[in-house]
């Protein structure tokens, strides 16, 4: 079973936005809420150009990057066609409107070299 980190409530990330978590290594990981109170984890980095995903706009289960307006998917980290590529999509659990991420994926997933290592 997952060791869980206590991230914030549902209702601290804004609907339609996002909140960052900084790590102590590797990029921050971006918190996403869309307009049907669903919530997303991902790395916050395009990986297109490496854009900060936190600071784009969600619309249904996708982001926009605020760079060059790929369009990544929430659930999967999966840049929509015609582009191509993949960020780092982290487990989340809501429990009683609480937000926790897997504390060992926190520490450890895209830490180090490749962002979209899973």
């Amino acid at each position: 079973m997952a060791n869980w980190t206590r991230i914030c409530r549902v209702d601290d990330i804004p609907v339609l936005g996002s909140r960052r978590v900084a790590r102590t290594t590797g990029h921050a990981v971006a918190i996403f809420r869309n307009a049907e109170d669903r919530v997303f984890a991902l790395l916050d980095r395009c990986p297109h150009k490496g854009g900060p995903l936190s600071q784009g706009i969600v619309f249904g289960d996708s982001v926009a990057c605020p760079l060059h307006n790929w369009t990544i998917g929430l659930a999967t980290g999966e840049a929509r066609a015609p582009d191509e590529g993949c960020t780092a999509r982290f487990s989340l659990l809501v429990d009683a409107g609480e937000v926790f991420l897997d504390a060992e994926e926190l520490a450890t997933r895209a830490a180090h070299g490749n962002p979209a290592a899973a």
